[in-house]
């Protein structure tokens, strides 16, 4: 669509301070209430903003040169391991890299948030040392107003949606979606819905390589197409740089998923033009036209099963439907903060402190996110399960025990008559029974089993098994009927081949 409008004038606006500026729920509201067409008439530009845990950030930090000069091999701050992707003294501090000795509490996104908030850190780093590098060690406090640089880069930002997750195994799981209980029992969602962004100009007229933005609470660039974006899914991303030492804690955080890992917590606001009436339609997005998709996280594969779409507005209705069941979510984003950003980011417009940039290039509408490329395959549990000895609750532990000594097993799965899973026993439960005088199954059952499912890795069922110091799982359907077992053995000669 032609532009009735450019930036340059826009920016002319700007500086006579005679600008239009809404936030996009202003926004939303003037279409709904007086058509497009006038809101293209009396608004010059529409700011978005969102707020979330964005796992491909980091910042590189330059330290300047040690005396004598060091070529760092290796380096902790706060003893977070930090990657050295360069010369001598650059740094890059990934937030998603956890504390040496506060694994789950403490990572590189603290690290980042501490220097912002300018707090003092502690470095220390070896080196193999060389002719004109000649120091192997090193040790020393920093803040950020020691560091020659200090740049937030961060490689994939802003998804323009994200899956909500929830969970059809027995047990609890810990993800980067947080913490999802069993058996559908809650559900996750990330991402601002209408206020995000990308949501609001999918089509990148106005967002490209050279975009000036909001970032962490101080004005930073689009530098690109995030990694792993791909616009016809609704799946678009951002790569952003801008400098931390003028950024604020209010905006950039760190964050620790419980038992899966560290994060960073970012804010992006993003001002969108109003150059032409299309643009004007699709800043009217609703939460409501706004789709993502319902996934299993409980199935660990690159594939997990779709199990429905809900809108935005579904989700921060705060529950959604799962398999006819009504079940509860929750955002993993703020809400709140979305909006405080784009409030920010208009007053910035509205006092002349924040210019709009042209995309010097606009970002690609055609990219595919491929999946890995992998020149060796896994196991699965489905190839290592063999079928199970099982039993009813009602049978006596007499001839449990002869069944195990005929079969020649260490465990007996038990079974209802659909086949369904009602507990499991082992060779010790059965000796122990024995010895106590107890004649009935159902006294010694053991009724919360951990189970896999045929489509997880074996890796992580062993991982299971260790972690719950057993020897053997049950192997389930998603309906709960057994298919077989997988014992600690079997996983030890598949090593041992």
């Amino acid at each position: 669509m032609r532009n009735g409008r450019s930036v340059a004038e826009i920016n002319k606006k700007i500086k006579n301070r005679d600008i239009q500026v809404l936030t996009v729920e202003e926004m939303k509201k003037l279409v709904e209430s007086s058509g497009v067409e006038v809101a293209y008439k009396e608004v010059d530009v529409v700011t978005t903003g969102t707020f979330g845990a964005m796992c491909s950030s980091g910042a590189v930090i330059n330290l300047g040169h040690a005396d004598p000069p060091i070529k760092i091999h290796k380096a902790w701050i706060n003893d977070v391991e930090v990657c050295h992707p360069g010369a001598a003294v650059d740094l890059f501090i990934g937030a998603t890299i956890m504390s040496e000795t506060r694994p789950f509490e403490y990572g590189g996104g603290h690290v980042i948030e501490d220097l912002i908030r300018g707090k003092e850190v502690e470095l220390r780093a070896t080196a193999y040392g060389t002719d004109c590098y000649p120091r192997t060690r090193l040790e020393t406090t920093l803040t950020k107003e020691d560091l020659n640089q200090f740049c937030l880069l961060n490689f994939r930002n802003c998804y323009q949606r994200y899956n909500c997750a929830t969970n059809s195994r027995d047990e609890t799981i810990y993800t980067y979606m947080g913490k999802l209980l069993p058996r559908f029992r809650n559900a996750t969602f990330s991402g601002a819905g209408d206020l995000n962004p990308l949501v609001n100009d999918p089509d990148y007229e106005t967002i490209g390589v050279g975009t000036r933005i909001f970032l962490g609470g101080a004005q930073g660039y689009v530098i690109g197409e995030g990694t792993q974006h791909e616009p016809g899914n609704g799946l678009g991303t951002l790569m952003v740089r801008g400098d931390c030492k003028k950024m604020s804690p209010e905006f950039i955080r760190g964050a620790t998923f419980t038992k899966y890992g560290t994060t960073l917590y970012v804010g992006i606001g993003v001002p969108i033009p109003i150059l032409n009436e299309g643009l004007a339609k699709k800043v009217a997005v609703k939460d409501e036209e706004v789709f993502t998709d319902v996934v299993d996280y409980g199935v660990p594969r690159r594939s997990r099963p779709k199990l429905g779409r809900v809108s935005y507005e579904e989700l921060k209705s705060g529950s959604i439907a799962v398999k006819d069941k009504k079940v509860r979510v929750s955002p993993l984003s703020s809400l709140k903060k979305a909006k405080e950003i784009s409030e920010t980011l208009k007053s910035w417009i509205e006092d002349a402190s924040f210019y709009l940039s042209a995309p010097v290039e606009r970002l690609p509408t055609d990219t595919v996110f491929r999946p890995m490329k992998q020149t060796r395959e896994i196991s699965f549990v489905e190839s290592l399960m063999h079928p199970a000895v099982t039993c009813k609750e009602s049978e006596e532990i007499r001839a449990v025990a002869q069944r195990i000594i005929n079969r020649s097993v260490n465990h007996i799965v038990v079974v209802d008559d659909q086949e369904k899973l009602r507990g499991i026993v082992t060779s010790w439960d059965i000796t122990r029974a024995t010895a106590e005088g107890k004649t009935k199954l159902r006294e010694v059952i053991v009724r919360r089993v951990v189970t896999t499912t045929p489509d997880e890795p074996v890796e992580a069922a062993s991982r299971k098994m260790g972690s719950h110091n057993i020897s053997a799982l049950p192997v389930i359907s998603r309906d709960g009927r057994v298919l077989g077992i997988i014992t600690s053995e079997d996983i030890s000669k598949l090593v041992g081949v």
